[in-house]
């Protein structure tokens, strides 16, 4: 549990090519000028400059030393990448913040335990929609959108915290479900 912890980590899971980052960064626009929901970067050990969200391109060594710093509040392994969640959303949950990050499912578990009263927000939709979108966006071959398609049908998430917004629709739609759940007061 975060020492201090008054306002809430909403995490931001769904399969590959829901739209997720999409669907962040329309919420980061629409609520632009809202000092109290927060929006950090990833650290990821990916190329600088591949689309996409806006992260923190670092090597693996140095990925290694600052895990070894204690850097980050939430890390994990995905895709052959380590990603790392900056420790510095400690401070912004204790000033009363919503802290809102895009994370693997694999995290969730160790979210729930030092983050009590967290928003899971499961972005789905249909396998039709993520085809799509994974063609269009061109980094996998057809043998790997197959793959991340069956992933995301074996896809599962539960619990009391866990809400499901569908964005199959236009994303402004999913945008503006979003950032309505952002700006309810956390329970």
């Amino acid at each position: 549990m975060a020492d201090g912890q008054r306002g809430r980590l909403v995490l931001v899971v769904g399969p590959s090519g829901v739209g997720k980052d999409s669907v962040i960064d329309g919420a980061r626009v629409a609520l632009a000028g809202h000092d109290d929901v927060v929006f950090p970067h990833r650290v990821i050990t990916r190329a600088a400059g591949l689309g996409g969200e806006d992260y923190v391109a670092v090597s693996p060594q140095a990925f290694a030393a600052m895990q070894a710093r204690g850097d980050f509040a939430l890390s994990w392994a995905a895709h052959d990448l380590q990603y790392g969640i900056p420790a510095t959303i400690d401070a912004d949950l204790a000033a009363g913040k919503q802290v809102v990050i895009n994370v693997s499912r694999a995290v969730i578990d160790a979210a729930r335990a030092k983050y009590p009263g967290l928003l899971v927000v499961l972005i789905t939709a249909t396998p039709e929609t993520l085809r799509r979108r994974l063609t269009a966006r061109g980094r996998e071959t057809p043998a790997e959108i197959e793959e991340r398609l069956a992933r995301a049908a074996a896809f599962t998430l539960g619990g009391p915290d866990v809400v499901v917004l569908n964005n199959d629709g236009a994303l402004g739609d999913a945008v503006t479900r979003f950032t309505s759940l952002l700006q309810k007061t956390p329970v």
